[in-house]
């Protein structure tokens, strides 16, 4: 009964699992792939048909795409009668053609009930919202919409190798395998290759131009072969899925023998060799999956080092022979392996052939026996092992590590128990001095395990006749009813010894598991809370020094592929040609290598690749301070779990930074293609002009007045002028994006710079009016005059740009505290809502200019004055116009000055 209580499915497990489903399908429209194995094999027909089935039962359907390639077949029953209600295409200029394509936008507006997409793999026109249509399909299905698409084998991600392996074309359209797996339902549209080359020789498949070329390449009748069996496999792997899905959803425990899987039990038996062997040999001419299992119980956690070699030995031959190897940790191997076989849906098991003597299967359980009377559906199969040479280890470590002083104890033990029962034994029942005998069993089995507790439970039996029972101090018993009590005392203490020391070997297995997973979990949080990349290794490598005992590097390729030493506790792991070439070996074929396998075990540290998402990123190199022997079964497992840690933490970081270069490098693209956009017209243009003045001062045949040829002379120099400023623009954002810009602070009075910025800009100044205000307190201010000047002309320029012509600019000038304060103002339209900042930013041109810029003159102000440890600011005034403040602060005395040459500069 408790075995069936055991097996029955968790209920909490089956409600989690539905209500996530519940949750993932919520609000979500259904997907349905009809999918063949080649081009013509009648996807888009099938697809129509079972569209035009729907739409005939009043389902909202509507054509998003369908490509008949000219089938007359498929454009007749797309165009009816009636019509399938059809979305119409989108347009897209491109390189000078007309692009038509898919409407996304549209199909989201429309929300039809269900939509056909025919292509799943096509690559979208440029400048639509996703480049693949795949994408455009879940856009499509996360609003709700049911999808029927199409699409074929090679367009498979994980099968476009293969596919070019075998046709020799490389497909460029691909499909990611998640939206095979995110399908609700695939329909396989299977025609053989003899009809399918019929179908290509008349026309329908390809045009006629097409037909020859593609019967000599693509559509030869051995890959059409080929094909057809992998599209096959994967709608049968997709249907295995979902039905193993449909399994755990109900809680349905039985095997549904749907298709072969076979596990093969695993254990330090040199007989497990064979066992191996013999499934594979079943797997191949069955065509069927196959796992090799080995389950670690508590008293199997205590396996001699060489029962734990010959382990690895077993999954590692397994592994090379194509099996799945898992390791499970559990109370009784039967129950893990069918608990493991159900989850599969395994149909077989292989099991060796009993060879021990048949009292141990009353004393200590038979497997065989639990696996039969517990498979159930489950077929299991007895294969017998070959002679046995060396006897496997199970259970006898214990007693060989067992020193002669736990024997001595246990009897000790037992001579406690008795003298303290010869002092209750005047006033106490013979019951109660069991107990005590009892309990020191009790105690000897949860100290010093099974051996000296047996001892312990056959001395007490005999210590209580010698001493408690008549005649007292013989052995002798008078009463037979006795040997029924000694027979019952005996076999209560060895049950009882059995169960304490299985409880202690159980307590002892889940505080080792209870280690293995906080340390994993210690370095799964230290890592990701990590983002550097040197870091993350050394963290890495600290980890499995400290849990290991080891010490540890982190190897990553380098610029030129080979693999360096990123961080580590040591890095002399990786000493030596002969280490670095078996870390390469192990990263160019992601497999453990070194010592310790059975890869190059002749180097002395052991190298673990670390497997990303696309493959190895890197190798994890391991050496033990002691030897080889300390890293047992379960914590080479768990040093492979922090690998796999290492790899996850590493791949995120790596990711990450290629998402910044990424980022950057679309930022510098942004920021060339601006410069060149802006340098392409605003300095082409005074070039231009001052080319064609130029050509026409020059042209002898020209009759020009002194007035004309000064007019021309003029625009010459302003058109050079305005290239100068541009140029100088260009040059002072360089300057300043890469630090050269030195600021020499001087004592300066305002007014020489306000007046020298003036003079810069006076011809340009004709017509307005300026009016200067600058308080007497601000005459001195820390500054540099060559930058602070070239702040002022650009705001006075700006202020020129955007202002109407005449109308008059403002220069105030006044202290606050210990700060100089600069203002100058306009009467243009004032600044756009919320551009108050946005304005300083590298190439923002104000709305309505009609003058052409860089953009960079606000942008230049801005780094200078930021350079000085001031601020700039701009806002709009109350009356019209704008208003920009320089803020600088004053700091320190001004140098003394003689007291006469005060008054004379304030009069001059």
């Amino acid at each position: 009964m408790a075995d069936a209580r055991d097996d029955r499915p968790d209920p909490e497990a089956l409600l989690a699992a539905a209500r996530a489903e519940e949750e993932e399908r919520e609000g979500k429209g259904k997907l349905k792939i009809f999918f063949g194995a080649a081009p013509g094999v009648g996807k888009t027909y099938a697809m129509l048909e079972a569209a035009r089935s729907l739409h005939a039962e009043e389902v909202d359907v509507v054509v998003g795409w369908v490509e008949t390639h000219g089938r007359a077949e498929t454009e007749a029953l797309l165009d009816g009668p009636p019509p399938l209600p059809r979305l119409p295409a989108i347009e897209v200029e491109h390189r000078g053609r007309t692009l038509r394509d898919f409407d996304l936008e549209a199909a989201l507006e429309r929300l039809p009930k269900l939509l056909l997409v025919d292509e799943l793999a096509h690559t979208n026109a440029p400048g639509l919202r996703h480049p693949k249509r795949w994408q455009d399909v879940l856009d499509l299905l996360d609003a709700g919409i049911d999808v029927y698409t199409t699409v074929n084998v090679q367009h498979i991600e994980s099968l476009n190798d293969v596919v070019a392996q075998v046709t020799g074309v490389v497909v460029r359209e691909t499909v990611p395998d998640s939206m095979i797996e995110r399908a609700d339902e695939i329909e396989l549209i299977d025609l053989p290759p003899d009809d399918l080359l019929e179908r290509l020789r008349e026309g329908k498949v390809y045009l006629s131009e097409q037909i020859e070329r593609a019967a000599s390449n693509f559509f030869r009748k051995g890959n059409l072969i080929a094909l057809r069996e992998l599209a096959l496999r994967r709608t049968a792997e997709r249907v295995d899925d979902q039905m193993r899905g449909y399994m755990r959803a109900h809680g349905i425990q039985k095997t549904w023998a749907v298709a072969e899987r076979i596990v093969v039990c695993v254990g330090p038996s040199p007989m497990s060799a064979r066992l191996i062997r013999a499934t594979r040999r079943m797997a191949g001419s069955l065509k069927a999956e196959w796992h090799a299992v080995y389950v670690q119980t508590p008293a199997q956690a205590r396996l001699s080092q060489a029962d734990r070699e010959r382990v690895d030995r077993n999954l590692a031959l397994a592994e090379r022979l194509g099996a799945s190897t898992v390791q499970l940790h559990g109370a009784e191997v039967a129950g893990e392996v069918l608990r493991y076989a159900r989850q599969h849906n395994v149909s077989k098991i292989v099991v060796g052939k009993p060879t021990h003597p048949r009292w141990k299967d009353f004393v200590y359980g038979s497997l065989l026996d639990d696996l039969v009377r517990q498979s159930g559906d489950i077929d299991v199969y007895v294969i017998q092992g070959t002679a046995v040479a060396q006897r496997s280890e199970v259970g006898s470590p214990e007693r060989r590590r067992v020193a002669p002083l736990a024997y001595a104890l246990s009897a000790g033990v037992v001579a406690l128990c008795t003298l303290l029962s010869w002092v209750m034994h005047p006033f106490s029942d013979l019951a109660n001095l069991i107990m005590v005998y009892l309990l020191g069993v009790v105690f000897v089995a949860s100290r010093f395990g099974r051996g000296p507790s047996v001892l312990a439970s056959v001395l007490g039996v005999a210590a209580f006749d010698f001493f408690f029972v008549k005649p007292y101090l013989t052995f002798v018993v008078s009463d037979l009813r006795y040997l029924v009590t000694f027979a019952i005392m005996l076999l209560v203490a060895l049950i009882i010894a059995g169960l304490t020391v299985r409880i202690r070997r159980g307590a002892e297995s889940a505080g080792q598991r209870e280690q293995r997973t906080a340390a994993l979990y210690a370095m799964s949080r230290e890592l990701t809370a990590l983002r550097d990349i040197d870091k993350l290794s050394l963290a890495a490598a600290r980890h499995v020094r400290d849990v290991f005992e080891a010490d540890a590097v982190v190897l990553l390729p380098g610029p030129g592929g080979r693999l360096a030493v990123c961080a580590g506790t040591a890095e002399g792991v990786v000493a030596g040609e002969q280490e670095r070439a078996v870390a390469e070996w192990a990263y160019a074929r992601g497999k453990v290598a070194g010592a310790g396998t059975d890869t190059l075990p002749s180097a002395g540290a052991m190298h673990l690749p670390l497997q990303g998402s696309s493959g190895p990123i890197g190798v994890l190199s391991v050496r033990p301070r002691g030897s080889w022997q300390s890293l047992d079964l379960g914590r080479r497992e768990l040093l492979g779990a922090f690998a796999t840690q290492t790899a996850l933490a590493l791949e995120r970081a790596l990711l990450a930074r290629q998402a910044q270069r990424a980022q950057l490098h679309a930022q510098a693209e942004e920021l060339r293609n601006a410069l060149l956009s802006s340098v392409s017209h605003d300095l082409r243009t005074p070039l231009a002009t001052i080319t064609g003045v130029a050509g026409a001062l020059l042209d002898e045949g020209a009759a020009l007045d002194p007035a004309a040829r000064r007019d021309l002379t003029q625009t010459v120099l302003e058109e050079a002028q305005r290239l100068e400023r541009l140029v100088r623009n260009l040059l002072d954002m360089t300057r300043l994006e890469s630090g050269a810009l030195a600021v020499k602070k001087e004592w300066l009075p305002l007014e020489e710079i306000v007046g020298a910025a003036l003079n810069r800009v006076e011809e340009r100044l004709e017509g307005r009016e300026v009016s200067i205000e600058l308080d007497r307190a601000t005459e001195l201010v820390p500054m540099d005059g060559v930058l602070m000047e070239q702040v002022l002309i650009n705001l006075l320029e700006n202020a020129l740009k955007y202002s109407p012509a005449g109308s008059p600019i403002g220069i105030r000038g006044f202290t606050e505290r210990s700060t100089a304060m600069l203002e100058i103002m306009d009467r243009g339209p004032g600044l756009p809502p919320g551009e108050e900042e946005t304005i300083f930013e590298k190439f923002h041109r104000g709305r309505g200019q009609t003058q052409r810029g860089l953009g960079l003159g606000l942008t230049i102000c801005r780094g200078i004055v930021a350079a000085h440890g001031g601020q700039i600011t701009a806002e709009n005034r109350p009356h019209g116009g704008a208003v920009f403040r320089v803020t600088l602060p004053i700091e320190g005395r001004p140098p003394n000055l003689a007291a006469p040459e005060l008054p004379a500069a304030a009069g001059a």
